[in-house]
């Protein structure tokens, strides 16, 4: 009987996936200051200063912009990193996180 059990083999699961991801968005307000924001990209989602002020004016125009695609934790920690840093400054500035969509 020894023989038979050490025959059987089990099965591991392997159908490992890549974690979902989430787009991280930043709306326009009348009161926020467009070089606050570009503080707040460079700082928090590390874009180049070029890139910061294109997403800026995107958002001035457009009323909204996403600013990366993360991962949930990321992309949640992000946001209240930016949250905390424009409340500490007095602005109503607003992010939020969304799945991308597939």
């Amino acid at each position: 009987m020894g023989q038979e059990q050490a025959s059987i083999k089990e099965r591991e699961r392997t159908d490992l996936r890549e974690p979902r991801r989430y787009k991280v968005i930043i709306y326009n307000d009348d009161f926020t200051t467009m070089e606050f924001v570009v503080r707040i990209l460079t700082t928090v989602f590390f874009k180049s200063p070029a890139e910061a002020e294109t997403l800026m004016l995107q958002v001035h125009r457009s009323q909204s912009a996403v600013v990366g695609i993360y991962t949930y934790d990321i992309a949640t920690s992000k946001v209240q990193k930016a949250t905390r840093m424009a409340r500490e400054e007095g602005f109503p500035l607003r992010l939020t996180v969304e799945p991308e969509e597939n």
